[in-house]
């Protein structure tokens, strides 16, 4: 593409007041060949904008905006896709932060002008990733549940083609065993509604229903995903565009609660068996089919014990009301007692725990010493914690586990739990790994062909979500979605709500990719990896490092490119020894040349120079409401935002020590189980390769403390001048690049 770039150097929001922008403006004539440079007062007005615009219909279509951050005015800036905009952070990141009229400050915003022109001189417009394959928009929706069932009549009704895959003879999953729900506004018990859900499901045109039908394998990725479903001994192809993994939970396996005497004591059933009992219309003995006077729930029955669930299924303390007040419509003079931790009745389902208190049902604080046997009746024995004595329930005729919630999937990673103390295979936490057989286990559901495993990967627990409360639905599987009990614990109004934005969901990604666009979290990105592959060395590092499984393998393991799974993160980018890898607008080359453009001060002049490699998701941010705080850091570091930490070439620390750079810092997102980074891995990797950096500097004679990787949040904004000032506290004692002047 021949470029004509424009300069644009806003005065505003204190920015003219901080700087000398004449002498500014003359910078990019000096060292570049720019085509025009201007200055206005405020570039984000339609006087400023419309300057810009006429220099683009004479030909400008690189675009330098020295003005405010680029998270801001960004549709303010917007000049179309075949444009480049380029943006220099003069306000929250100079102009608000660092002194005013100050000769520092003056050289750290041409550093930002000098990075900011050299990034748009390398950048070239995105071009839509589209295969050669016809694209489908159709929805898969696995699991004829509640939230499968409303999942596929919400994207029916948006005009979308869905095909909904059910492994039983009939759709309504776990509520075809159940009597009735508690819902919305959670005052009493209603109609589950599932068999008049199931018949317009079954009757809608938009969807095409497989029942006693499962999916036996799925390639491609979105809008390209081959189907193999299998029903009645027949095999179905398909072709979608989304799916939706509704498969939803299998209680906990409660013979592993002897203690509360289940499988020893008949009259022991959990909520499970307690619900299929209600709907068929008599709750009765099973030891002999005696009518139930008294009964005793127990709640967090194996749930947040560290040695079975160590989680709260967040529901059962409701199903635990719903089923006592089953007890009081079949017979009111029955007693129901509630022995619990905690009541935890989720928002305004509160209103239907006080409807059970009203109803005389005994609620008791406490836990379960032991269940046991008098005379053909069960007894209770626990602690009550607000009398702070031991008690003894006897005379009960149904004792009911309230047993948690497990996702209804396999999952590809095996989750950990918390060891007893003194168990084997422990890991450094007090960790250790759930056996195959503990009810964490069910069927495998989507059989993906994926490099790094057939199903969803989980978190901790089992739960294949993507751990952020910004990106819910959202999997490790570009256009793959969860919705209800299989992405956490839920009620059944919940997990209709969850289903509608699954579906939504779903249809982002059609439409998204269909335009040639990434999803979340770099949604609208049109550029994508390239490989250049005649130099590719088959190390196979940026397949096994890619966070969602957008590169595949041949047999001779070339990388197999899978565009539309590719959240452009970079990761693979930084993972290539070769730096084969590279994006249109994003590259090792062009990052390198950024530093390149930054300048280095004589030793003598006393004034060090240090590149921070900042995450745009989380770090970059967190540095802006710094800004806006008018907090300060030292003049001396120049940021250089970056998509991922996991981005990161290794060759942009050896640029920057080359050429006398005094220090790098990394600022991204958390790691580890509870994990921050936007892209699951990146900060992990970074990290990773930042060992093995320190290992080359001490063979190199530089210091190791030279190089430094900082986890910091979106929220963590009031830490980062102090994590800086210290950074350069650091430099200071290790003294000057020896490199520097080289």
């Amino acid at each position: 593409m021949s470029k004509k770039v424009g300069v644009y150097i806003c005065k505003g929001c204190g920015i003219g007041d901080s700087l000398d922008i004449e002498k500014l403006a003359g910078l990019p004539e000096e060292e570049y060949s720019i085509d025009t440079v201007k200055i206005h007062e405020a570039f984000c007005t339609k006087e400023g904008v419309d300057l810009i615009k006429d220099d683009i219909a004479n030909g400008v279509n690189a675009v330098v905006i020295a003005a405010c951050s680029p998270r801001v005015n960004y549709d303010v800036f917007d000049f179309g896709v075949d444009k480049i905009v380029e943006r220099v952070n003069l306000r929250e990141q100079v102009a608000w932060s660092h002194a005013p009229k100050d000769e520092d400050t003056q050289m750290l915003a041409e550093d930002n002008l000098r990075m900011g022109i050299v990034k748009a001189n390398a950048s070239e417009p995105p071009v839509p990733f589209k295969a050669e394959e016809d694209y489908s928009g159709k929805l898969l929706v696995v699991g004829g549940g509640l939230a499968g069932m409303t999942a596929a009549l919400e994207a029916a009704k948006a005009g979308y083609e869905v095909i909904l895959v059910e492994k039983e003879a009939k759709l309504g999953g776990f509520l075809n065993k159940c009597k009735q729900r508690v819902t919305f506004p959670y005052k009493e018990l209603t109609p589950t509604g599932i068999e008049d859900m199931a018949a317009e499901v079954s009757a809608n045109p938009n969807i095409k229903v497989y029942t006693s039908a499962k999916v036996d394998e799925i390639s491609g990725g979105p809008c390209l995903f081959n189907l193999k479903i299998s029903q009645n001994g027949t095999q179905i192809t398909e072709k979608v565009g989304s799916i939706i993994q509704a498969t939803g939970w299998v209680p906990y396996d409660a013979k592993k609660l002897p203690h509360l005497g289940y499988g020893r004591f008949k009259d022991v059933v959990t909520n499970v068996e307690f619900e299929e009992m209600a709907k068929e219309g008599k709750i009765r003995r099973p030891s002999d089919g005696g009518e139930v006077k008294t009964a005793l729930f127990i709640q967090c029955a194996g749930s947040r014990d560290p040695e079975h669930l160590p989680y709260c299924s967040s529901v059962c303390c409701l199903v635990s009301l719903k089923q006592a007040t089953y007890l009081k419509e079949q017979d009111p003079e029955a007693v129901s007692y509630i022995l619990y931790k905690d009541m935890r009745t989720i928002a305004q389902a509160e209103d239907f725990y006080r409807k059970a208190q009203r109803d005389g049902n005994i609620f008791i604080r406490g836990s379960v010493e032991a269940v046991g046997d008098e005379g053909g009746k069960l007894y209770v024995a626990g602690y009550d914690e607000l009398l702070g004595e031991k008690i003894k329930i006897e005379g009960i005729d149904l004792v009911v586990l309230a047993v948690g919630m497990v996702p209804a999937s396999k999952p590809e990673a095996v989750p950990k739990i918390k060891a007893p103390e003194g168990a084997p295979g422990a890991d450094s936490e007090g960790m250790i790994e759930v056996a195959a057989d503990s009810g964490f286990f069910a069927n495998r559901t989507l059989n993906l062909l994926y490099r790094q495993g057939p199903e969803l990967p989980t978190l901790r627990y089992g739960f294949p979500d993507s751990h952020f409360i910004c990106f819910p639905y959202e999997t490790r599987r570009t256009g793959i979605y969860t919705a209800g009990c299989i992405r956490r614990p839920m009620e059944s109004y919940q997990a209709e709500e969850d289903a509608v934005g699954a579906a939504m969901k779903a249809i982002q990604c059609i439409e998204l990719t269909m335009r040639g666009m990434a999803v979340h979290p770099r949604a609208g990105d049109m550029s994508y990896p390239e490989f250049f592959m005649q130099r590719c060395t088959q190390c196979k590092r940026c397949t096994e490092e890619c966070p969602f499984g957008a590169i595949n393998e041949d047999e001779k393991a070339n990388p197999l490119p899978q565009p539309t799974r590719c959240r452009r993160c970079g990761v693979c980018m930084g993972a290539c020894p070769e730096r084969i890898i590279s994006f249109k607008n994003y590259s090792v080359p062009m990052i390198g040349d950024m530093i390149k453009a930054i300048h280095v001060p004589e030793e003598d002049e006393g004034k060090p120079r240090v590149v921070a490699l900042i995450c745009e998701n989380d770090a970059y941010p967190a540095l802006d409401m710094a800004g806006i705080k008018r907090m300060s850091w030292s003049p001396y570091i120049r940021f250089i935002p970056v998509r991922c930490l996991g981005s990161v070439n290794l060759v942009w620390i050896a640029d920057s020590l080359s050429r006398g750079i005094d220090g790098i810092i990394l600022l991204g997102c958390r790691h580890g189980d509870d994990y921050q980074c936007h892209f699951i891995k990146g900060s992990e990797l970074a990290n990773v390769r930042l060992s093995k950096v320190a290992e080359t500097l001490q063979r190199l004679a530089l210091e190791s403390d030279r190089v430094r990787y900082v986890e910091i949040g979106i929220a963590d904004y009031h830490k980062l001048p102090g994590i800086l000032d210290d950074f350069m506290k650091v430099i200071e004692n290790v003294g000057p690049n020896p490199y520097k002047g080289w």
